[in-house]
């Protein structure tokens, strides 16, 4: 295994980093840089930290997630500038999930900033698609997961209720959507009508 970085030296070269940085744009030299300069220095920044967590340094991950997902959201093409509000938080939210992975069992608490941003990123893309009101209800039963997997993963038996609570405003939102309330009703129905006859039919056997 590779040894572990001193937090301090990774500390000290993004200070270094930034004060050059801040020098040569006090002097003009980068009046007229463009975004791929912005953007390399962000996920060189990212680069350093990421280095130091993948040599035991575990906080490094959320520093290293986000400037890197800075220098990605600056690189960006105008064509695809609408998925930028994922990238950043899916970026953020990667860190988390790296920080839960170092140690399980310790820091379980990180699977719930985790599962917030995930399900964040995810609901950026879903207005388009589904509209407001579906997305709403979405993010609230991905919010209900998120604390089932601190149930399951983390074994925290208090999860389930806030889970519990979560899942049913998500399921009640998404309800009250008209139409999509009176398929569920309907197929409902059908399936309960199906296990009382497969009962009956089961007895008489």
């Amino acid at each position: 295994m590779p040894k572990r970085v001193d937090p301090a030296i990774v500390g000290g070269l993004v200070l270094i980093l930034t004060g050059a940085l801040y020098l040569l744009q006090t002097i003009g030299l980068l009046d007229n840089v463009g975004d791929v300069f912005w953007g390399a220095i962000f996920l060189s920044a990212g680069a350093l930290f990421l280095f130091a967590y993948f040599t035991g340094s575990w906080w490094a991950a959320i520093p290293g997630c986000t400037l890197a997902g800075l220098g990605v959201l600056i690189l960006l093409p105008d064509s695809l500038e609408k998925f930028g509000g994922a990238v950043f938080l899916g970026s953020i939210a990667l860190a988390f999930w790296m920080v839960y992975l170092t140690a399980p069992r310790e820091r379980w608490w990180a699977l719930i900033p985790a599962g917030v941003l995930t399900v964040l990123a995810v609901v950026t893309f879903l207005p388009d698609l589904v509209g407001g009101h579906a997305s709403g209800s979405i993010f609230f039963l991905g919010l209900a997961l998120t604390f089932v997997l601190v149930a399951l993963l983390a074994g925290h038996k208090w999860a389930w209720y806030p889970a519990a609570v979560l899942a049913a405003i998500g399921l009640i939102s998404l309800l009250a959507l008209e139409n999509l309330s009176n398929y569920i009703w309907a197929g409902a129905l059908i399936l309960a009508g199906g296990f009382f006859i497969f009962r009956a039919m089961r007895r008489s056997a």
